[in-house]
This record gives structure tokens, sequence and C-alpha cells, in this order.
């Protein structure tokens, strides 16, 4: 049965050499129609034309969103959780349950609230002397989970549980089981007035604690933050900037606080980059075809599905990402034959591309890599500019324009981003009892925002404790360590898991892809293939050079990339191969069967186990 993987391995980088083999046989005699037509809509330069959106562009967009959307809200997470919670406001601070009869206790499940310390479980059969402690913990990985408490005393009688804290803590339900097992119905207990909240959600506990019905992986930093701020709390996560977790909030509001409220959000924006991953792949190539395979790659991939499916921030850098490249590119596509002056609405992708920068380097610091690409991007679209008007004799212009054009880009690309990221920080000083407008010239919320600044460098770099799924970047580039998010035995040799990874045929096509670009821009000057590879690079490089810990997940914003890098060389086929379609179809197929195939280490929908371990193709490695 082990060799099984191994023969899928096998198989499948067999499959991504054959198609490569048969992409660069397309360039072993010269096509003058397909190269005179790469030369006109991709220079070195920069890319000269760009394709619009046609009305037969509208069903394939609106199907491919619709199905998407469909397969990414279902068993995103449950629709309730305790949602009431017990303040215990300090240390020595109790509840008393009163029994029905003198029964031992055999099992107890809560769910953690906010703050961090113990409870402790004591037993009394006269209500005065409790004895026998059970500890029940409470730490920053146990927030908005159900916990099991372990009994020291499981099958000692007792009258009356008491409750106490070492600590201020929120605890949202308790449940108590009898010595039979089943649950102890709150309408024969007696408890205090103070007590009632613990005992108000009972339909909401469930039997074992799963990702369903609990918090897992970073979402006990980032949806503890989202309802953090909303409650003007002072945040416990700091380490990224705020919007991602106003972002997340927005679901909090919406749906409640439980799993589905805090993943809502991250799951909607994955959907909503769809539509304009479309847009950008139509502008690029042409090809409703092209468009409809590179968005179904994108949509269907593994990272992408099972990362906007949990809430944390990283989905937010990519969906601005997306939006920066793209009016970026609607920029430097943008007609020029009148004299610059007359065309101001040019400048407005220029506009909207420094708007997106800055609202995702507010949600992550991701963003800002993408915004080095778009700087260099940007710098040679310039020098080629500058290098027309003055060829053409319009020396001048080129002076007024140039420094129009930077005039502009520190509007746009600085103080605008600058004022964004500023603002956002209005959790943090509303936290600290500022309010108002007047916040914003505060000398303490300037205070707060420095810091934290300060401080989130100071965390990622002493971010070096070991983890078991961590992996450098040279592991991201091959699926070389994917992140295990869950891990649940079941009875009968079944288990539930889900990890975050690409699509491999994607990761290593993907990869080869981009080598490519590389080729393409070098050896036939190709501009779009510069784009491509430049946004790659910019996502990727920086963390060549980062010593915190990673993990796979940090490659998301490549996947943009890759895709299209991808999606260019279909267009190669599309333009040099009568055949073409078959092998651009049949690729994409392939990569939505292997979605269907892995779907359940993508979800955790529980499998057999040997199921889960046919998928692991890398043994040791693949951890599911």
């Amino acid at each position: 049965m082990q060799i099984l993987p191994i023969v899928f391995l096998i198989l499948a980088l067999s499959l991504v050499f054959f198609f490569y083999a048969c992409y660069l046989r397309l360039f072993k005699h010269e096509d003058p129609v397909a190269d005179v037509y790469e030369k006109e809509t991709a220079s070195l330069s920069y890319p000269r034309r760009r394709f619009p959106m046609t009305s037969k562009d509208a069903l394939p967009l609106i199907l491919i969103t619709v199905i998407y959307a469909a397969v990414a809200f279902y068993g995103l997470g449950d629709r309730q959780d305790p949602e009431s919670f017990c303040h215990f406001s300090e240390k020595g601070r109790y509840v008393i349950v009163e029994l029905p009869e003198e029964m031992p206790v055999s099992r107890v499940m809560y769910y953690s609230g906010l703050y961090t310390g113990n409870y402790f479980l004591q037993y009394s059969l006269d209500g005065e002397n409790y004895t026998d402690e059970s500890t029940m913990e409470q730490k920053y990985s146990d927030i908005f989970k159900w916990n099991e408490a372990k009994l020291n005393t499981a099958n000692k009688p007792a009258k009356y549980v008491r409750v106490i804290v070492d600590a201020t803590l929120e605890m949202g339900e308790i449940a108590l089981y009898g010595a039979d097992g089943n649950r102890i119905s709150p309408n024969v207990m007696k408890f205090d007035a103070g007590c009632a909240t613990l005992f108000d959600e009972q339909e909401t506990v469930p039997d074992v604690m799963t990702y369903m019905n609990s918090a897992y992986f970073d979402e006990i930093y980032h949806a503890r933050t989202a309802y953090e701020n909303i409650r003007d709390i002072k945040p416990y996560e700091n380490t990224h900037p705020p919007l991602g977790k106003l972002i997340i909030g927005l679901g909090i509001r919406a749906f409640g606080l439980n799993p589905f409220g805090w993943r809502f959000m991250g799951t909607l924006f994955g959907v909503l980059m769809l539509p304009f991953f479309y847009i950008f792949i139509k502008n690029l190539f042409g090809s409703t075809a092209i468009s409809t395979c590179g968005t179904l790659l994108f949509a269907f991939d593994f990272m992408h599905f099972v990362q906007t499916r949990i809430a944390t921030i990283d989905t937010y850098g990519v969906f601005f990402i997306i939006l920066m490249y793209y009016f970026m590119y609607r920029y430097i596509t943008a007609p020029r034959d009148d004299p610059y002056m007359k065309k101001r609405k040019e400048v407005v992708p220029l506009f909207l591309s420094g708007l997106f920068f800055g609202i995702g380097a507010a949600s992550k610091w991701t963003a800002i890599y993408a915004g080095a690409g778009l700087a260099v991007i940007w710098l040679l679209f310039r020098i080629a500019r500058g290098r027309e008007l003055i060829l053409t004799g319009h020396r001048e212009e080129h002076r007024r324009e140039l420094i129009s054009n930077i005039l502009q880009c520190v509007v746009f690309f600085v103080i605008i981003p600058a004022v964004i990221y500023y603002a956002s920080y209005y959790p943090y000083g509303k936290a600290e009892g500022l309010s108002g407008f007047d916040m914003y010239f505060n000398k303490d919320y300037v205070k707060i925002v420095l810091d934290n600044q300060s401080s989130m460098l100071r965390y990622h770099e002493g971010v070096h404790a070991t983890h078991p799924y961590s992996a450098r970047w040279y592991l991201w580039i091959v699926d070389g360590r994917p992140i295990l998010y869950f891990l649940r035995s079941m009875p009968n040799n079944m288990k539930s898991a889900f990890a975050a990874f690409l699509n491999p045929l994607v990761c290593w096509g993907g990869l080869l892809a981009i080598v490519a670009m590389g080729w393409k821009t070098i050896k036939y000057r190709d501009g779009k293939a510069m784009f491509i590879l430049l946004g790659y690079l910019a996502q990727l490089v920086p963390w060549m050079f980062i010593t915190r810990i990673t993990f796979e997940y940090h490659y998301f914003p490549c996947l943009i990339f890759l895709v299209f890098a991808i999606c260019h060389v279909f267009n190669s086929f599309r333009l040099r191969d009568i055949n073409w379609k078959p092998k651009v179809i049949g690729a994409t197929a392939l990569c939505m069967l292997l979605f269907i195939v892995f779907y359940p280490v993508l979800t955790g929908v529980p499998v057999p186990r040997a199921y889960s371990d046919l998928l692991a193709w890398i043994p040791g490695a693949w951890p599911f």
C-alpha cells in the first residue's frame, strides 16, 4: 500500500514534465504569425495591449464564482457557539452549582472565552467544605474552543460543585455529565444568578471539539483580536496591522461570535477574488477559454480554498495584491496617443493601485513586498515611456510627465497608504480611552502606532521557535511541507485532517512556468512574462532573507503569479498549436480532478485512514 503514493507522485511529475516538453516544442520552429502577434502585444518595455471583457465572458465568470461560493461556504463552521459569557472578574471569584442529588461528575465540557488562567473544579457534600480540585486550564491556545476537563475524582459523589478562578477569566458555557455519561440538565440543578450564563446555551455543547465548533490554528489570535476590537478591549495579538482583524470583525458582527461568523469574511473575500482574477487574465491574454481555465485553477487550488476558509489575515493581503497589480497593469497599458495632459482618466488606475496598496499594507505587511514589485514595474515603464518620448522629439513633455507622475506616486503610494495605515489603529486608541476624530491628533495615539511598529519588528525578528510543520521558502516552491491545521483520530480507523498546501500540479507546473517566464523575458523580450515574473519574485525573494519561522501558507500570494504564468504558457499553446484546447482544458480538468480527490484533506471530512495515507504522496512530509 505504501508504494502507491510514490507511484502517484511519479505519475504527476511525469505529466507536468511532459506538458512542458510539449511547450518547448512550440518554439522549435519559428511561427511568423505568433511571433509578430506576441511582439506587438507584449514588448519588453511594458505590455502595450490589453483586452476588454465581452458578453461571452459573463457566463463563465458568474458560474465559476457561484459554484465556488457554494463549495467554499458549505461546511464552513457552526453557526452557534456560546455568546453570553460569565465574567470572573477577579482572583477567587467563584460560582456554585447544586446537583439534584449526590452523584459523581464523570465529565466536564467547557467553552473558553477571553483571557488566560485556571479554573478549579471543587466538590462538596455539604456546601461548606470543598475538596479535591480538578484544574481546568484556559491557555491562550484554548480561546474560543470547547475543552474537556481532566477530572481527578471522576467517581467520587458530590452534591455541590464550585468553579473558582485564579485570574480574570471569561467562560461561555459549561456542561456537567453524570456517572451514566449523560449530561445533567440545568433544569434539575440550582446555581447562583452569576452562574446563569454558564447554562443558558446548552444546545451548543458538542460531543467533542472539532474545527466546526472551535477555533483552530491562528484563529485563536485573529478571531480573538477581532472580538476584542468590537468590545474596545486592548488586543492580545498585535503582531500584524489592524485592518485584517477589523474585516474579520464584520463577520462576527453580522453572524455572531461563532466559527461561521469569524470565518465568513475571509471566505467572502476568497469568492470576490475570482471575478477580478478572471478580468485580469482576460486583460492579459484576451482569451475567454484561458481566462476560464486560469480562474478555475486559482479558485480550486488547495491553498486558496483552505486559506480563505480560516479566520486569518492572509486572505485580505492576497485580495488587495490582486487589485493593486491589476490596476497597475491597467495604468501601464493605458492608451497614450494624445498629449499627456489631456488624458487625466489614465491616472485613475494608478490612484486605485496605490489605494489598494495602502489597504493591503494595513492588513498584512506582505502587501508591502508586492509594493516593491509595483515600484520596479513602474520604473521600467517610466524608462520605456521616457525613451519613447525622447526618440519622438517630445523631450519637454517627457520632463513634465515624469515630474507629474512622480508627484502622483508620492501621493498615491506614500501619503494615502500612510493615512490609511495610521487610521486603521483606531481600535487601539479606543481601547486606551481615546475617541472622536481628535484621537488621530493625540500624541498618545501617535505613540500607540509607533510603539506597535517597533513591537511588530521585534516579534517577527524573534520568532525562532521550532514547529513540526514549519517550512522554508525552498520547500514551499515544491510543496515540500504542508502545514497541518487539524487532525483528529476517530473510531473504526477513521480520520479527520486537513492541511494548507498548493495543488501539486499547480505548484510544480507553476514553478516550471515561472522558469519559462524568465526564459521568455530574456530571449523573446516578453513584457507580460516580465510583469508576471516580477510579481512572483517580489513575493518570494524577501522570504529568502527572513530568518523567522515560516510556513507553507506564506507562499499564498505567489499563487497569483504561478497561475498567471501557467496562463501565459496556455496562451503560447493557443497561438502556436492548432490543437491547443485539448491540452489546456485537459490540464485544467486534471487539476480539478485532484481537488475532488484531495477534498477530504482540505476540509477535514472524515475518511478511512487508508484513503488519507494514499494522498500522502511525499511520505513523512505530507502530514495528513
